[in-house]
């Protein structure tokens, strides 16, 4: 008798550690949403700065002959005063060369960076993109990639608008071409999640990445932060760990606009989505710890809340506690999600955002795991 009771008192305790876990993890799922999402979802567009200063945009270009015949003459035509767009091709083997002569007989705007060789103890993009940045000739820097299409020809000039005596970097939007199929609502939905995470938590005062797609700062962040020159032996980061480390809540200023959102064609193959995204995850390990610890936090207590659910509600204990907890935890999801998504014209995603937040929960570990199995490609 004494060992039944015993036995059931172990059982009561064990199933009521679950609940506290599971209603613990829910608590911090609902911070994040309203605390650190809701930045974004409820965020106002704020201009710092009614001067319009002048920019220059980078471009790094490695074969990309057909992306700039399509792309670089709208960066080259945006509506405004004074601007330079410096393309830096990096050893192509195709016909970019001639395209970009052409181009420079039209445009004079048109700054050209030709490299013959490659720098073999250099990885990655880092290199040309480093040069193109020195040969600017003005302070504002935006840069974005061949690849990439300007939704607008106000994008320079609603980027470069936040930039003020203390706001030296703008993250700004990278989306992806809207297409038919289940690879493109992949591709989509991951870039606006990581896009929601990352302008919430630069708005909550912790600025972690931005995107080389759109992004801008000024050369005296890149001189005062020494340049690449830490991150160098990573094939990946020129973007987000260039931001992870130069970044600050205060100099660090956000635009949404979808007008100065930048457009990319999405990977066609799931073979190939998956070799970007696993070249893109590669960098995460050498973030600092509190931007680790904060993006780690939102996965574990996400995946907990569901997995917890499960084995509560097939042990049958606590199901008028738990399912009112969870549906409070989805509808919260879905509103913030809701706002969000309006802010990044990403409406059609809503409805498949639960499962597919799911989805990446489980993909993207199996993903890093792999990449420490692996070697990484080149940028190109």
């Amino acid at each position: 008798m004494l060992d039944k009771l015993l036995v059931a008192n172990f059982d009561n305790l064990w199933l009521t550690s679950l609940l506290v876990v599971f209603c613990v993890c829910i608590f911090i799922q609902l911070l994040y949403y309203w605390g650190i999402f809701g930045r974004l979802g409820f965020y106002k567009n704020k201009t710092h700065n009614n001067i319009q200063l002048p920019v220059s945009v980078i471009i790094c270009a490695k074969n990309e002959f057909h992306n700039l015949t399509n792309n670089l003459p709208i960066i080259l035509e945006q509506d405004y005063p004074e601007f330079e767009v410096v393309v830096v091709d990096d050893c192509s083997d195709d016909d970019t060369y001639y395209l970009l002569m052409q181009l420079k007989a039209k445009y004079k705007r048109l700054k050209i960076i030709t490299l013959k060789e490659t720098v073999s103890f250099v990885k990655g993009k880092k290199f040309p993109l480093a040069l193109g940045i020195k040969s600017a000739l003005h302070e504002q820097l935006l840069l974005t990639d061949a690849d990439c299409c300007p939704k607008s020809n106000q994008w320079i000039n609603e980027m470069q608008k936040h930039f003020s005596s203390k706001a030296e970097v703008v993250l700004g939007y990278g989306c992806y071409k809207r297409e038919k199929g289940f690879l493109n609502t992949l591709i989509r939905f991951d870039t606006c999640h990581i896009a929601m995470q990352y302008l919430s938590y630069a708005l909550a005062g912790f600025p972690y990445m931005g995107v080389g797609r759109n992004l801008a700062y000024t050369k005296s962040v890149f001189y005062k932060n020494k340049g690449f020159s830490s991150i160098y032996h990573i094939k990946s980061g020129d973007d987000d760990l260039f931001i992870n480390k130069a970044a600050t809540a205060k100099a660090t200023a956000i635009e949404i606009g979808a007008s100065a959102h930048t457009v990319s064609a999405p990977k066609v193959t799931m073979d190939d989505w998956i070799k970007q995204k696993k070249r893109h995850l590669s960098t995460g390990k050498y973030y600092k710890f509190k931007h680790k610890f904060l993006l780690a936090m939102f996965s574990i207590t996400l995946f907990l809340s569901y997995a917890l659910f499960i084995i509560l509600t097939i042990l049958l204990y606590n199901i008028v506690l738990i399912l009112p907890l969870l549906l409070i935890r989805i509808f919260s999801q879905m509103y913030v999600f809701k706002k969000c998504m309006k802010k990044l014209d990403e409406k059609d995603l809503l409805l498949i955002s639960p499962l597919l937040e799911f989805f990446f929960l489980i993909l993207n570990p199996i993903l890093v795991i792999s990449n420490s199995l692996t070697k990484q490609d080149k940028w190109k």
